[in-house]
C-alpha cells in the first residue's frame, strides 16, 4: 500500500509516494509523474540525512565565502595549496570544506588536484550582479547561527530566540554593534538586487510625485526607482547610521539630487506627504502588534489618495515548497517577525484602517501588496 505525500520533490513536478515494505515499514520513496511512470529514489532515512546536513554545508558556504574562495577561482582552477597560502588558511583543512562542497555540486575538483567553479558556484563570487556572497557570509556569523541553534525556545515560547541569546532585540543589537550591522546591511543590498528590477517592471509608477521608502536601507530600491522614473523624487527613511551608508549609493546612482535622507524612528513617525510608501521587507521584521503601529504611523503620514506597497513574501497555502517558508522561520528565531499569507496581509492591513487592493506578483520572491488608507 502506498500513501502520497504532496511537497517538493527533487524531481520538479513530480510527486511522492512513500512505499511500505512487507513489515508495513517505509523503506523507499517513488517519484511518480503526470504519465504515472515511476522513478525510484533516494530512501527516506538517506535523504532526511541529507536534508540534516544542511546545517554544516550552510557553515561550509559561509566560510568560503569569507575567505573568497570564489573570487580566486574566477580566473581558473587553484590548488587548495596556492589558495589558502593567499587567504592566510590551513590547506588540508580547506580541500575538506571544498571536497565536501564539490559533493553538493558547488566547484569540482578537476584531474589536477585544482577546483574549479561550476554554475552553483558562480554566485558566491562578489562581483556578479546575483552575488548571494555577502548573504552567505552573514549567515554563519554567530549571532545568526546561534539564534537558529535556539529555535526550541522559539517554538515553545513564541519569543526570540535571538533576544534570549543576546538579552536584547535585534536592531538594539545592531545599533551597540555597528559591525554586525553593517554586515546584516551588505547582506540584505546584495539581495536587493534581485528584487529591485522585478518591482520595477511589476509595477507602473506613472503620476506619482514623490515616493518615501520607508526602512530602505542603503537606498538601493530607491535609487532604481529614480533611476527608471526620472520624474519622481524620493525621501529615505531609515536610522541615522544606515542613513550614513546610503549616502555613497545614491550618489553612485546619480539620484541623490532628487533624494532627501531622513533619519527618524517609524515607530515614533513618519514623513509625510508622498504619493507612495513602500516597505521593502520591513513589516515581515515585525510581529502583529509592532507591524500593527508602523503601518498606524504610515497612515497618519498619508494623504487619502495616497497608496501603500509592502514588497514582502506572501506565504503560498498548503505543502507547495517556497523560500518565504523557510525565511518565515528564520524571522521566527532571528527578529521576531514573519512573513505572512494573504489573509493575514489582509487583516494586518485592516486593523491598521487600510483598504486592500490588490497582490501584483513579480519576478523574484517578493509581491508588491498594495493599499489605501481609508
Amino acid at each position: 500500500m502506498s500513501s502520497r505525500i504532496v511537497g517538493p520533490t527533487p524531481l520538479g513536478g513530480a510527486e511522492l509516494r512513500s512505499v511500505a515494505g512487507p513489515d508495513n515499514q517505509t523503506d523507499c520513496a517513488i517519484a511518480t509523474t503526470a504519465d504515472d511512470t515511476a522513478r525510484p529514489m533516494q530512501p527516506p532515512t538517506q535523504a532526511l540525512m541529507q536534508l540534516i546536513a544542511g546545517a554544516t554545508v550552510a557553515q561550509a558556504i559561509s566560510v568560503v565565502c569569507k575567505l573568497g574562495i570564489a573570487d580566486l577561482l574566477r580566473a581558473g582552477p587553484r590548488t587548495c595549496v596556492d589558495m589558502a597560502a593567499a587567504v592566510g588558511a590551513h590547506a588540508p583543512s580547506l580541500y575538506r570544506v571544498l571536497r565536501a562542497l564539490a559533493g553538493v555540486g558547488i566547484f569540482a575538483e578537476d584531474q589536477d588536484g585544482g577546483f574549479v567553479l561550476t554554475p552553483l558556484a558562480q554566485p558566491l563570487r562578489s562581483d556578479v550582479p546575483n552575488s548571494v556572497q555577502a548573504y552567505a557570509v552573514m549567515s554563519g556569523e554567530r549571532w545568526v547561527w546561534r539564534s537558529l541553534g535556539e529555535i526550541e525556545h522559539s517554538v515553545r515560547t513564541g519569543e526570540s530566540a535571538f533576544e534570549h541569546v543576546f538579552g536584547a532585540p535585534l536592531f538594539d543589537y545592531y545599533s551597540a554593534h555597528p559591525e554586525a550591522g553593517q554586515v546584516s546591511a551588505n547582506a540584505l543590498s546584495s539581495l536587493s538586487r534581485r528584487d529591485n528590477d522585478a518591482v520595477i517592471d511589476a509595477y507602473d509608477f506613472t503620476g506619482a510625485r514623490t515616493i518615501i521608502d520607508i526602512g530602505g536601507g542603503q537606498g538601493s530600491l530607491l535609487a532604481a526607482v529614480l533611476v527608471a522614473n526620472p520624474g519622481l523624487r524620493g525621501v529615505l527613511f531609515e536610522r541615522q547610521p544606515v542613513i550614513e551608508m546610503a549616502r555613497t549609493q545614491l550618489n553612485a546612482a546619480g539620484v541623490a539630487d532628487r533624494c532627501e535622507l531622513v533619519s527618524g524612528d517609524f515607530f515614533a513617525t513618519i514623513p509625510a506627504g508622498g504619493d507612495i510608501y513602500i516597505m521593502k521587507k520591513v513589516i515581515h521584521d515585525w510581529n502583529d502588534d509592532d507591524a500593527r503601529v508602523i503601518l498606524k504611523r504610515a497612515h497618519a503620514a498619508m494623504p487619502a489618495s495616497a497608496r501603500l506597497l509592502l514588497a514582502d513574501h506572501v506565504v503560498p497555502p498548503g505543502n507547495e515548497p517556497s523560500e518565504a517558508k523557510w525565511l518565515d522561520l528564520l524571522m521566527l528565531v532571528y527578529a521576531g517577525g514573519r512573513e505572512r499569507t494573504e489573509s493575514e496581509h489582509r487583516d494586518l492591513l485592516a486593523s491598521a484602517e487600510f483598504a486592500f487592493d490588490r497582490i501584483v506578483p513579480t519576478a523574484s520572491s517578493v509581491s508588491l501588496i498594495e493599499a489605501r488608507p481609508r
